[in-house]
């Protein structure tokens, strides 16, 4: 089961990146996160783990498995029965910035729990977009 959301964004990429990777200040400017907190020491890097807890839902812990710094990075969470991949990527465009985010939900108990939760999970990634869309244009001073 696969959720997907994009966002353009009046900011410069390398400014957007700096805040998207931050996540340890996501419950800062999302309402999708309500605590994150890195098992691993600060900082994206392959390997690091991060405890993250999202309004009723419980917490879980993603683990970085893939980065290209300053465009992209994935991470996991896997439980008994089901895997989830997300995926979120910075692409520069002149002055503005595309970003994108997968939800890929696999495993039996992964697509149920994820055609259960579609709306939820759709709803989550478009506060984080539109949050980071707010955060990054405030901090390049173009916020509307």
């Amino acid at each position: 089961m696969i959720t997907d959301c994009a966002i353009d964004i009046d900011a410069p990429a390398k400014l957007v990146w700096d805040v998207f990777s931050d996540v340890e200040r996501w419950p800062e400017w999302t309402a999708s996160v309500t605590s994150l907190r890195a098992l691993d020491g600060p900082g994206l890097a392959v390997g690091k783990r991060f405890e993250i807890k999202q309004p009723r839902l419980p917490k879980l812990v993603w683990e970085v498995t893939a980065l290209d710094e300053g465009r992209s990075w994935t991470w996991e969470q896997r439980a008994p029965g089901g895997r989830t991949i997300a995926a979120h990527e910075v692409h520069a465009d002149g002055d503005r910035t595309r970003v994108k985010q997968r939800l890929d939900q696999q495993g039996p108990v992964g697509s149920l729990v994820g055609r259960m939760m579609r709306g939820t999970t759709k709803r989550y990634l478009d506060l984080e977009a539109e949050g980071l869309k707010a955060r990054s244009e405030q901090l390049s001073g173009k916020a509307s």
